[in-house]
């Protein structure tokens, strides 16, 4: 259960301030209509996760263990800098949902957004690190989905309010610590 539980923090604190969590509050505001929101955030993020998991343990059985552990070590650490520069939403991956129904842009809009994120990077990284793989994958979806649910549910009346600053800041601290733990144990 190790392996769920480390998945789904790391993901949920990754995601805060993350152009995925804009995109939430742009569909949000756009459509209206959480329930198929959240079912499409739910659809991509277990299929691009799975990929990016499966991806994972490929690269745990072709490397070393030490080797894959200073990955894993370098991996923390670049998260913890990159989580504190924060991600803009590009216009064009909002507006070309325009014409396609609620679901569906939700599922394309955040399969798109997630190709090459942090959290999809991370979740290489948990699965090359942890196993089963099913509770990685599981993990991440629903680290995913506890960061973007109560976006979407609340959309852009508290949004102005938040201090994504000091998020970001408490995500990059609590990575440099997961890299310095794996790093130390």
């Amino acid at each position: 259960m190790q392996a769920l539980y480390v998945s789904t923090a790391v993901v949920a604190l990754a995601e805060i301030g993350d152009k995925t969590q804009l995109l939430s509050l742009v569909l949000a505001a756009k459509y209206r209509r959480p329930l198929p929101i959240c079912i499409g955030i739910a659809i991509a993020t277990l299929l691009n996760h799975a990929l990016a998991g499966v991806l994972g343990a490929a690269l745990a059985q072709w490397l070393s263990p030490e080797l894959l552990k200073w990955i894993v070590v370098a991996s923390f650490l670049a998260m913890a800098v990159w989580t504190l520069i924060p991600d803009k939403l590009d216009e064009d991956e909002a507006t070309s949902t325009r014409s396609r129904g609620v679901l569906l842009a939700t599922v394309i809009a955040f399969f798109l957004a997630e190709m090459g994120d942090k959290t999809q990077i991370a979740t290489v990284v948990l699965a090359a690190q942890y196993s089963p793989l099913w509770q990685v994958v599981a993990g991440t979806t629903a680290g995913m989905l506890l960061a973007n649910v109560p976006v979407v549910w609340l959309g852009a009346r508290f949004a102005q309010k938040l201090p994504m600053r000091a998020a970001h800041i408490a995500a990059a601290v609590l990575f440099a610590a997961l890299g310095l733990w794996v790093a130390l144990r």
